[in-house]
């Protein structure tokens, strides 16, 4: 069967914003996931904070950027597109600078006048501004310039851009974990959002469909639209048990291995299997599954997310964790581009921002929720030296969260 036709699209079905974009996509994720993946052990060995401490304050860091994109997306759509970005890229220059700067020697004066996990959750937090920013601006991008008979394609590019980033962030991480400090990763990650500056500036033009700027009022009047709205609302809540399991991979994955299974673990590159399933399999997975509807792959992705927990318990291993987040990236790849597919066209036209920066708080409660309960788990279970209940309990909060979806597909969904 040719493939000529899909080919013709692509080329054709795309405004050069979107590859602009998604090509900026790649260096924002690199950065984000070099520090994500590094982050748990950093504030654990580097900086002396408990387990239960550094997996809670990992799960603000990457909480906070998900809770403030419901803001960053009206603000998108109020600023435009190209300010949004190159502002975002910015912001996120000084912030992993900072991050990287928690330990310095010229930061002891904040260290004197307030607790060290205090002083971190304040820095953690300053990301949240950037990427708030940023990753509406992209998806919104994604929906107004492409064709509609691509939209489809469109997400599923977007998202190999996303884990082409968030494998290149573990390896970076990965590589320098035996030759230089552990901010040397951070100090990286800003110079890598900071050449994101220049290129949204010199090549990203506002992509067609954006009107007139809107009025403060008007922008939020529709933040205030899609907040009243209670079925959507629900679906985000429900949803986020699905990323209470996802994050544990970044939050306490990393100090499981280190502390149970290998202290001399290079565990970013372990992190790296997740997104390197996803570059390989989410157009070709996306094509196999096109055919369901897009709340019937949220479902299914669901499932076969929350069973991939159940692999580490039977051999604690690196060998099986990797086997985990093959499992896990399987679920992610199903779910992950119908998603975003799937909110895109609840929004009415004008208001992809607002709908998108929404589409986000589930990964943000996800994270938040999942770095307090995690931590607390892995500090409970580990006291009681029985670490590896933590990961049967984690698959039950998925399992529930799957029957909750499918409840809401039966009686409440309306589109």
């Amino acid at each position: 069967m040719s493939t000529r036709p899909t080919w013709a699209e692509i080329r054709t079905g795309f405004e050069r914003p979107f590859w602009v974009a998604n090509i900026s996509e790649i260096f924002e994720r690199l950065s984000y996931y070099a520090v994500f993946s590094t982050l748990a052990v950093y504030l654990n060995q580097t900086l002396g904070l408990s387990s239960t401490t550094a997996a809670s304050l990992s799960g603000i860091f990457g909480g906070a950027v998900w809770v403030m994109a419901i803001f960053g997306g009206a603000l998108a759509d109020r600023i435009g597109f190209r300010r949004a970005l190159s502002t975002a890229y910015f912001i996120l220059t000084v912030a992993y600078f900072l991050i990287g700067s928690i330990g310095a020697p010229w930061l002891a004066p904040a260290r004197a006048v307030m607790p060290l996990p205090l002083l971190a959750g304040i820095i953690l937090f300053l990301p949240a501004l950037g990427v708030s920013l940023v990753k509406p601006a992209v998806v919104g991008t994604t929906a107004r310039a492409s064709n509609e008979n691509v939209r489809s394609i469109g997400y599923s590019i977007y998202y190999t851009m996303v884990n082409v980033g968030s494998t290149l962030g573990p390896f970076l991480a990965g590589w320098l974990h035996s030759r230089l400090p552990t901010q040397a990763v951070f100090m990286i990650a800003a110079l890598s959002v900071f050449a994101m500056v220049i290129v949204v500036l010199v090549f990203f033009k506002e992509p067609r469909g954006k009107g007139e700027p809107k009025k403060p009022s008007q922008s939020a009047r529709d933040f205030l639209t899609v907040a009243s709205n209670g079925r959507f609302m629900l679906f985000l809540v429900i949803f986020s048990g699905y990323w209470i399991v996802y994050w544990q991979q970044y939050l306490i994955l990393p100090l499981y291995i280190v502390h149970y299974v290998d202290k001399n673990a290079n565990t970013p590159l372990i992190l790296m299997t997740d997104p390197l399933m996803v570059i390989g399999l989410t157009v070709a997975i996306n094509t196999v599954t096109r055919r369901l509807l897009p709340f019937q792959a949220l479902v299914l992705g669901a499932l076969i997310t929350s069973l991939a927990w159940l692999l580490i318990p039977v051999h604690p291993s690196i060998l099986m964790a990797v086997l985990s987040l093959v499992v896990l990236a399987l679920g992610e790849i199903v779910q992950s581009p119908r998603y975003y597919e799937y909110v895109s066209r609840l929004a009415p036209a004008g208001q992809q921002g607002t709908y998108m920066g929404f589409a986000f708080l589930p990964i943000g409660i996800g994270s938040i929720a999942g770095g307090w309960l995690g931590g607390s788990l892995l500090s409970h279970y580990g006291n009681s030296a029985q670490p590896s209940m933590v990961w049967p309990i984690l698959t039950a909060i998925g399992l529930l969260t799957t029957l909750l979806l499918w409840l809401y597909d039966r009686f409440a969904r309306t589109a």
